[in-house]
């Protein structure tokens, strides 16, 4: 029981109440033996076909001589491990030779070609899922000497031909009963869904002929290619037709209107927007099936043809983003030369399942109905291998797949066994190539967003009309995609591991899963029921409804899920057309630039390189970086998404300093909309704008919901930690700053609510260093302290202070140099709380300091703050002033202006050595700006609102070189100068 509670969590008493049971009756059922089991249950129809193997493996008898693998040496295991199988297979064959028999002539089909593929195609099948039982049988076989020959090879050919024999298939079945079902119901629906596509196709050939192959004669088929798409409602799968001359068409076992529907709607955009050159797939429909021209992939002609490729692929955004369309991912895409085609439409007009309209946070609702959703513009999918974008654009050829693969060790011998593995991905046909050489969309992108923008405005255009075409589609039938289909995938694959294949309540255990992770959410809670039963069929999931309706349909037999959505599909494609405009446009053309940076590498060093472009030595006076400041601030108003009470931005993010991702900023200082509203609220105390100060305000107005959860959420609070920059130190700085920037002693209670947050986070960190660690808290609490007179904040300080004085003396500190990730910024942490804690620190300081080295040194990374000189200089700009303004301003300008590894980082330096060489730089900066903008500190420098790699930080940095009133260093979390003391 206690398994069962633990695999399906809160879910388990509604699983219980679907099939009329509670835990009682679930314990009795655990308990029942099998022959009482099976006494008082209707005997399976999948029994029948067990014993028809078995019966059939009795009659033929073949020896392991006479088997076509032969030995181990000579053929390929995985022949040898199928050959056990074979009176399923040879079942299955037979009914569908016999019944293909009835349907076809040879004038039409080539029954000998289609069964032999048929049985191979179903041989792999149930290979795949008897292989984990076949190994562990082997294992342990060999474990009780039951094994005869000299070496490994010869034991597994042994093992095969006992599993050969009538017996051995009767003992491996009668031990494994769940993969008996799972083999027999394979080979039935492989026999069943075969022949209906046989007959299918014969009653459609003439039809077929003429409106897909030009009306020329093919010839008879010759090969089906079924297994190219997942099995669904009773193992029916897309496939591929060839017939003798080599013409191919694509069987769909699901209706195509969508399909016709799309190509509509691109012969729509086409005519208003003549020479964009899209096309759509020619389709004969029938009634719950179809047939659709194969489109081949081809190879571009020269390399000029990319740029058309990826205008038309921009288009094909716009259009899907207006159809509310998801799940265009590389399999879906083929690229025919210098054309991109959707090939699978089925889910046009998708709806959000079971998720709330909107979420509290105005920027995650817009990411999630945005040209994102689409899955035709990167989607990084990361995992235990790394991160791939799986995008219409992605699915980068020869890479690293993001997930490790199953692989068997030591193959065709008794040793074999299963392991995980990294594998090269194969990548799709989704990508334009000259030869073999893929093209990169990040080298035309000015053309994909030219795409983008010229079918945006078509449509804007035309929206009454395009409004009424969609419309039009409200009965259209389509796909629901209730969980990620790789899900599904991952349990009908860990599901054949012969722990749960010799009872099927085990089994029935696994699939708990399914019911935890819904627990609560009654929409959600109805799918899993009809999950596991298509799962136990050996399908994928499959769920239908109409554009139109909020009904949900079980695939194949059309029962209809109680709860309905909250909002049909249509009216969110009707609503994200009616909102099409110049500011929904900026939006989504800044998600597409976005995305497309996150597939550029990260090399992790953090340091920027010097521009190329020409930069002049301009006037640098205060009222031009004031204004220069303001005019980044109206940039980040009018980048802002604006919910019911407070405001976002989506933001390019660096995620554990290995891959860059577009999410909703947090509430962290870095990159959070809490340095955003530091920035913004900074600037309306220097400037007096009263709408800068009402933008901070309403920027952190979430903060109090966030920490409602956090203090239910320990867990959260520990992965959070208690960092300067990205942790909770960090959060009770900047909500201590701007409290008395904005004046409101309510943000002061929240700082204080987050130095008790940031003492949990503390209590299990072992991290020590600026950015995420005790030094970054440190300095922050020494900051509060200062600010607000907390005491619990400078008790906070003094205790990171003591921690990190240990390490220093025990040497366990990083291995880094910088000030954000390294030594340097532990020593000038314990430098700056020396000054009111005592000599003590000051001493651990400078040890600290001379481990770091010298600004000039081999240990930092460019001459940014993070790790670079700058940060260096900051830390111990006394040891060699001179040196380290020479080293910081005898150079060019960076192509990164940020404040963490760019230009205004370094001007952070120079400012505390040398205020004059500081301002002369600052004209240099103002003239980038105006120029080529403000360069953030993002692959390809792509726009982010945040305060250290984004627009905040540039003109927090701008604000400080003007002068223009008392602001404070974000980068050493200084606090206001003429600090307040009561509170």
């Amino acid at each position: 029981m206690d398994r069962w509670r633990d695999g399906h969590g809160p879910g388990l008493g509604a699983r219980l109440a679907e099939v009329g049971l509670d835990e009682a009756g679930l314990r009795d059922l655990l308990a029942e033996d099998r022959a009482a089991l099976a006494a008082r249950t209707t005997r399976p129809a999948w029994a029948e076909t067990v014993e028809a193997a078995l019966a059939a493996a009795a009659a033929s008898r073949r020896s392991a001589e006479e088997a076509d693998w032969r030995s181990a040496e000579e053929a390929d295991w995985r022949a040898a491990l199928t050959a056990p199988l074979q009176p399923f297979v040879a079942i299955a064959a037979d009914r569908f030779l016999v019944g293909a028999r009835r349907i076809a002539t040879e004038r039409t089909v080539d029954l000998a070609a289609l069964t032999d593929r048929f049985a191979a195609a179903l041989g792999r099948r149930l290979l795949a899922v008897a292989a984990r039982t076949l190994v562990s049988e082997l294992h342990r076989r060999r474990a009780a000497g039951r094994l005869a020959g000299a070496d490994g090879r010869a034991r597994f050919a042994d093992f095969v031909a006992q599993l050969c024999d009538p017996a051995g298939l009767a003992e491996l079945v009668d031990r494994y009963p769940v993969l008996a079902r799972l083999l027999a119901q394979a080979a039935t629906a492989a026999a069943r869904s075969g022949l209906e596509l046989l007959t299918r196709f014969v009653a459609d050939r003439d039809d077929l002929v003429g409106t897909l192959l030009g009306g020329d004669d093919p010839g008879p088929l010759v090969a089906v290619d079924s297994n190219l798409g997942d099995a669904h409602t009773g193992g029916r799968t897309t496939s591929v037709l060839r017939f003798a001359d080599g013409r191919r068409v694509v069987y769909k076992p699901r209706d195509l209107a969508s399909q016709v529907s799309f190509t509509g709607f691109v012969d729509w955009l086409e005519q208003r927007a003549p020479g964009l050159g899209l096309r759509g797939v020619a389709a004969l429909t029938r009634p719950g099936y179809g047939w659709s021209a194969y489109v081949d992939a081809t190879a571009l002609r020269h390399p000029g043809q990319a740029d058309g490729f990826y205008r038309r692929q921009g288009a094909l955004v716009a259009l899907l983003h207006a159809l509310h369309a998801t799940d265009m991912h590389y399999e879906n895409l083929i690229a025919a030369g210098d054309t991109p085609v959707v090939v699978d439409t089925e889910t046009l007009f998708h709806p959000a399942l079971g998720e709330p309209v909107g979420t509290g946070d105005p920027a995650a609702d817009l990411l999630t109905a945005s040209v994102h959703r689409t899955g035709l513009i990167p989607v990084i999918v990361v995992g235990d291998q790394g991160a791939m974008d799986l995008s219409g654009v992605g699915g980068d050829r020869g890479g690293t797949a993001p997930v490790s693969a199953l692989d068997w060790a030591d193959p065709g011998t008794d040793r074999m066994r299963l392991t995980r593995r990294a594998v090269d991905f194969a990548g799709g046909r989704n990508r334009p190539r000259v030869g073999d050489a893929l093209v990169d969309p990040g080298a035309h992108e000015p053309a994909l967003r030219a795409g983008f923008r010229q079918a945006y405005e078509t449509i804007r255009a035309h929206r009454r009309e395009f409004t009424e075409l969609v419309a039009s589609c409200a009965d259209v039938p389509v796909r629901l995609v209730a969980r990620p289909t790789s899900a599904y995938h991952t349990l009908l694959t860990e599901t054949t591991h012969p722990d749960v294949l010799g009872d099927a309540l085990e089994r029935d255990r696994a699939f708990g899963v399914l019911w935890s992770s819904v627990a609560g959410h009654p929409f959600l809670a109805q799918f899993p029921r009809h999950e596991v039963a298509a799962l136990w069929a050996g399908d994928v999931p499959l769920f239908e409804g109409t554009p139109g309706s909020r009904t949900v349909r079980v695939a194949g037999d059309g029962e209809p899920l109680p709860v309905p959505l909250a909002r049909c599909g249509l009216d969110a494609a009707l609503g994200k057309i009616a909102a099409l405009g110049e500011a929904d446009r900026r939006h989504q053309e800044w998600i597409v630039a976005a995305t497309l940076a996150t597939r550029r590498p990260v090399d992790g060093r953090h340091a920027a390189a010097p521009t190329s472009r020409s930069v002049a030595d301009a006037a640098a006076s205060p009222e031009r970086l004031l204004a220069t400041a303001c005019a980044l601030a109206d940039e980040i108003q009018t980048r802002s998404v604006t919910g019911a009470d407070r405001v976002n931005w989506l933001g390019l993010e660096l995620v554990d300093d290995r891959q860059w991702l577009v999410l909703p900023m947090g509430a962290g200082l870095a990159n959070g909309h809490l340095g955003v509203a530091l920035f913004l609220g900074q600037l309306a105390a220097v400037t007096g704008t009263a709408r800068y100060a009402e933008l901070a305000h309403r920027a952190v107005a979430g903060v109090p919901g966030l920490f409602q959860l956090l203090d239910a959420r320990p867990d959260l609070v520990a992965a959070i930690g208690p960092g300067g920059l990205y942790g909770l130190g960090g959060i009770a700085y900047g909500l201590a700053r701007l409290s008395t920037l904005l004046a409101d002693p309510g943000l002061a209670g929240q700082a204080r609510a987050a130095v008790d947050l940031a003492a949990a986070a503390s209590a299990g960190s072992a991290a020590v260093a600026w950015a995420d660690g005790g030094a970054g808290c440190l300095a922050a609490m020494d900051a509060v302290h200062a600010e607000l007179g907390h005491a619990p904040a400078a008790s906070l300080a003094r205790g990171w202070a003591d921690r990190l004085v240990d390490a220093i003396e025990r040497d366990e500190l990083p291995t880094g140099v910088g000030f954000a990730d390294g030594v340097a910024g532990i020593g000038w942490a314990l430098g700056r709380h020396a000054r009111t804690g005592g000599a003590r620190y000051a001493r651990a300081g400078r040890r600290a300091l001379r481990r770091a080295g010298t600004p000039g040194g081999d240990g930092a990374t460019g001459y940014g703050w993070c790790r670079g000189a700058a940060g260096l200089t900051l830390a111990h700009h006394a040891l060699a002033p001179d040196e380290a303004v020479r080293l910081l301003t005898d150079r060019p300008l960076l192509d990164d202006l940020s404040l963490c590894h760019g230009e205004l980082g370094v001007a952070e330096a120079t400012g505390v050595l040398d205020g004059g060489a500081a301002r002369r730089r600052a004209g240099r900066i103002l003239d980038a700006v105006d120029r080529y903008g403000a360069s953030c500190g993002t692959p390809g420098n792509v726009p982010t609102p945040g305060l250290l790699t984004g627009l905040a930080g540039i003109g927090y940095g701008l604000l400080r070189l003007s002068g223009a009133g008392p602001v404070p260093s974000v980068l050493l979390l200084e606090p206001t100068p003429e600090p307040r003391t009561s509170g």
